[in-house]
């Protein structure tokens, strides 16, 4: 991630596993914050600015990357079509606009906090910084930002969806690029054994993901888990670690430009918890 559509996915893991990983830098100032996150976005294609990362943040640098799937325990990679077939089943009268495309009721599901394979990011580095930061019961903490290079991730899909998606001219899917050649979660794994993952952009279900530019990394199985394909693909991510200590600065500093709950959660909640934090005295 990085922006989360359902707001405690991104900010709080379930699973307080110990985590280290190979590209991790400890960041110690604002300043190299700020280099950081914007690593290589100069494209010589394009002579512009054009970051091919994307960012998840998090208060703890100690989570993983399991999915909300993964945390409901049990069996779970076979409680993931019961799961999708209920929501669809219980939930129709009430989606309004959504169609019949698989991949539009899987965001839809993964929006309103049902368990899948999904995982949120964010194109914003701010955005990211923001759930990595919005508690302040947890500046005691440690926190890290996920980047991912979703471009260069397009290398290692099937060679059929990588056809696609070129052929779109893009380096995500959308539903409506996905919905003819996959149409399910299975049809995902058909493509080949060994796990992938793609990046697909949700659509503009409400004002929340539009604010936190956001979209989704998914495995092509249930089980898989992105950190591990990250750990085969290092030259695919790099992880910065925010000390605690600095937590507060880039609070304050986010605040100041304007990234918080106000504008990424339109609303009454978004609004109280921007003004519970300004207003809590250190």
């Amino acid at each position: 991630m990085a922006y989360s559509i359902v707001e405690n996915d991104m900010s709080e893991e379930a699973s307080s596993d110990s985590l280290a990983m190979p590209n991790d830098l400890r960041i110690e100032t604002w300043e190299e914050l700020q280099r950081e996150l914007f690593r290589d976005s100069w494209d010589d294609k394009l002579n512009r600015y054009r970051s091919p990362y994307v960012f998840r943040g998090l208060w703890n640098k100690r989570y993983n990357l399991k999915t909300s799937l993964m945390r409901i325990g049990g069996d779970y990679p076979k409680l993931e079509p019961h799961l999708l077939r209920n929501f669809r089943k219980y939930s129709r009268g009430t989606t309004m606009g959504i169609g019949e495309s698989f991949w539009n009721w899987l965001a839809v599901a993964q929006h309103h906090g049902l368990p899948t394979r999904l995982m949120d990011w964010t194109y914003s580095p701010y955005v990211a910084l923001h759930f990595a930061t919005s508690d302040l019961n947890n500046f005691h903490e440690d926190g890290v930002i996920w980047c991912v290079n979703y471009v260069k991730s397009t290398d290692y899909l099937p060679e059929k969806l990588q056809q696609v998606i070129r052929k779109e001219g893009s380096n995500v899917f959308t539903p409506e690029v996905l919905e003819p050649i996959a149409t399910s979660l299975n049809s995902l794994g058909e493509f080949q054994e060994k796990p992938f993952v793609l990046f697909m952009e949700p659509p503009s279900l409400d004002e929340r993901i539009v604010h936190q530019y956001a979209l989704f990394s998914m495995m092509s199985l249930p089980d898989a888990m992105l950190c591990d394909w990250l750990l085969d693909h290092p030259e695919l991510y790099y992880r910065l670690i925010i000390p605690a200590k600095l937590k507060w600065e880039i609070r304050d500093k986010l605040d100041q430009a304007n990234i918080t709950e106000r504008v990424l959660f339109p609303g009454l909640s978004g609004i109280s918890a921007w003004l519970r934090r300004h207003y809590t005295t250190t």
